[in-house]
C-alpha cells in the first residue's frame, strides 16, 4: 500500500486583512477539509505562501495544522528553504512535531549541479522522516528526472515524488524505472495520472472543492473513465489556474466563491485584475453546476 495515498491538500493559509496569520481560521480550514473527505494536509508549501513568513509564524502555522487534525490524516510538511542546513531543520521540527513526511525541493535558489542535489537530498535523508521528492522545473531550475530519482530512491527514506514537470508521460517513466510513489503535482493532470498509476495527488483547487476533488481522483483510480471525464471536464477550466504564478491569488478567490474565504494573499502577491477574477468566477460556477446537475 502507499504511504501517502489520496487526495493531500496543499493548504493555503488564511491571512487577516491587515496579513496576519489567521489561526483560527486556519484550524478551521484544517477540520472543513477533513470533514468533506480529503486524505492529508499539506502546510508550509509554496500555496500556504511559507516563503512570505517569519520563522515562528511558519512553526506556528505546521503546529496548528498538526493539532486540527487530531491524528484523522496525515499532515506532510513542506520543508523547502534557501540553505541545505535550513530545510533540514524544517524537517527536523515536522518530525518532532509528528508530521507523517515532509514534501521536498532540491535546491530553490540557483541551478545545482547534481551532486549537489545528492548531497541536498542526503541530508534531509538523514532526519529519519519520509520525503515525497517534489519535482518543479518550471519555478526551479533542475528536473528530477526518472534517472536522478532513481537514485535517489535509494536513500531509505525518500519514497515518493511530486510529479510537476506537466507531461503525463514523465509519470508513466517514474513508474516503471522507479519505485517511488507518483503523486500528481499539477491540478490539470489528476484524471491522466489516476488513471496510469498515480497514487496520491498533492492538490490545490481543492482547498475550494473539496469533495469534488476527492470524488474525482477516486473514479480515475478505479479505472471509471467515463463518470471521471464527466466530471473532470466541468473541473478542468478551475484546474488550469492551479498551474499559472498567480495560482495563491486564484485558489483564495475560488474559496471566498465557496463562502469559506480566507483572507488576502500577502505581498509580493497583488490583487488580480476584475477581468482575470470574472475568468475564475466563470470556471468556477461551471465546475459547481456539474457537481450539483445543474
Amino acid at each position: 500500500m502507499a504511504r501517502f495515498e489520496g487526495v493531500y491538500v496543499a493548504i493555503v493559509t488564511p491571512f487577516t486583512n491587515d496579513y496576519e496569520v489567521d489561526y483560527k481560521r486556519l484550524a478551521e480550514l484544517c477540520d472543513w477539509l477533513i470533514q468533506e473527505g480529503v486524505d492529508g494536509l499539506v502546510p508550509s508549501g509554496s500555496l500556504g505562501e511559507y516563503a512570505t513568513m517569519t520563522g515562528e509564524e511558519r512553526a506556528k502555522v505546521i503546529h496548528t495544522v498538526i493539532a486540527a487534525t487530531k491524528g484523522r490524516v496525515p499532515v506532510v510538511v513542506g520543508s523547502a528553504a534557501p540553505s541545505t542546513r535550513q530545510a533540514v531543520e524544517w524537517v527536523q521540527f515536522s518530525k518532532d512535531a509528528g508530521a507523517a513526511g515532509v514534501m521536498a525541493l532540491p535546491p530553490i535558489n540557483y541551478k545545482p549541479l547534481e551532486n549537489e542535489v545528492f548531497a541536498h537530498y542526503e541530508a534531509l535523508n538523514t532526519v529519519g522522516l519520509p520525503i515525497i521528492a517534489y519535482n518543479n522545473p518550471h519555478d526551479y531550475k533542475i528536473d528530477l528526472t526518472p534517472d536522478i530519482l532513481a537514485r535517489l530512491a535509494k536513500f531509505g527514506n525518500i519514497v515518493a515524488v511530486k510529479e510537476f514537470s506537466g507531461d503525463v508521460r514523465r509519470m508513466q517513466d517514474i513508474l516503471a524505472q522507479t519505485d517511488l510513489e507518483v503523486m500528481v503535482g499539477v491540478d490539470d493532470l489528476v484524471m491522466e495520472g489516476g488513471l496510469i498509476g498515480a497514487t496520491g495527488w498533492i492538490s490545490g483547487v481543492p482547498n475550494a472543492l473539496p469533495k469534488e476533488g476527492v470524488e474525482l481522483f477516486r473514479l480515475a483510480r478505479a479505472g471509471k473513465l467515463a463518470e471521471a471525464q464527466a466530471l473532470y471536464r466541468r473541473l478542468l477550466p478551475l484546474f488550469h489556474y492551479d498551474a499559472s504564478p498567480q495560482l495563491v491569488q486564484s485558489i483564495k478567490y475560488m474559496m471566498e466563491l465557496a463562502n469559506f474565504p480566507v483572507g488576502p494573499t500577502r505581498p509580493p502577491r497583488l490583487p488580480l485584475t476584475e477581468e482575470y477574477y470574472a475568468g475564475i468566477k466563470k470556471a468556477f460556477d461551471y465546475a459547481v453546476g456539474a457537481a450539483s446537475g445543474r
